[in-house]
């Protein structure tokens, strides 16, 4: 499914892009509001035997300074939120079960911006941020014990943001955090 997924969203990408005007100005500065909402590919949460949802998160960005090395970059805070979940189930010829997960990431973000190539805006960041982890058991499991891991955690990425218009672009960032990829599209104003 998550190959498909990914597929779809490459597939998407390639025609919207084709089929836009491009006369945008990318370069991130001071002043500048970004929205990026995504959905993740290769997400870290369980492992074998876990079926897990799309992980989909939203991050907002505010340009605080220009010309940290020369024209092309500046610097940028934000904030970010995202949620996925993942199942595990436990089957056996007297028992069926598991436990159910859910995570809302929430955390702050420090970005630095450096523009390569027209139209592209690229970046490299750090996120501190509070992961909510919160579980239940269902079935007929012997015990119903569900357990929490809430914690604090860091985050280093790297990402980009191709635009198609002034304000519209498609975004993909690498690194840990909710998936290893987060594809989607961002909104400057």
């Amino acid at each position: 499914m998550k190959k498909n997924v990914l597929k779809i969203a490459i597939v998407a990408l390639f025609c919207f892009g084709f089929n836009l005007i491009t006369n945008a100005q990318t370069i991130f500065s001071e002043g500048d509001r970004v929205v990026n909402l995504g959905i993740g590919l290769g997400d870290y949460l369980g492992g074998a035997g876990y079926s897990s949802s799309i992980p989909i998160s939203g991050s907002f960005e505010y340009g605080i300074k220009d010309n940290l090395f020369d024209e092309k970059s500046s610097l940028g805070v934000g904030g970010y939120l995202a949620y996925a979940s993942n199942k595990y189930t436990y089957l056996d010829n007297t028992t069926f079960g598991g436990w159910k997960y859910s995570h809302f990431v929430l955390g702050a973000r420090g970005l630095l911006h450096y523009q390569f190539v027209d139209k592209l805006d690229t970046y490299a960041g750090l996120m501190l941020g509070y992961d909510v982890v919160s579980s239940s058991a269902y079935g007929n499991l012997p015990s119903k014990t569900s357990a929490t891991g809430s914690g604090f955690g860091f985050s280093l990425f790297v990402g980009g943001r191709y635009y198609f218009t002034e304000n519209i672009a498609a975004f993909a960032e690498i690194g840990y955090g909710i998936a290893a990829l987060q594809l989607g599209v961002a909104f400057k104003f």
